[in-house]
């Protein structure tokens, strides 16, 4: 699944591929939104992404789009 993450004061946003569930990564933005702490999730290669809540702008949560290629028919 795809996350955007926009960052205060950074005109481009972080994305990362993960393998987390959606339910997992609203978990972990909850979370970490509750305790005023840091939002930490991991891609689908095992590397880490670690920000500071308070510079969150925004999370967007979407499930991978599977696009056709080659000769399809519909």
């Amino acid at each position: 699944m795809e996350v955007k993450i926009g960052v205060q004061h950074s005109p481009r946003e972080l994305v990362l591929e993960s393998a987390q569930t959606p339910a997992e990564v609203e978990q972990a933005v909850t979370e970490a939104m509750a305790k005023d702490s840091v939002l930490s999730l991991t891609d689908e290669k095992g590397r880490k992404v670690i920000i500071p809540i308070a510079k969150v702008a925004y999370v967007e949560i979407a499930e991978a789009s599977h696009r056709p290629f080659g000769f399809t028919t519909r």
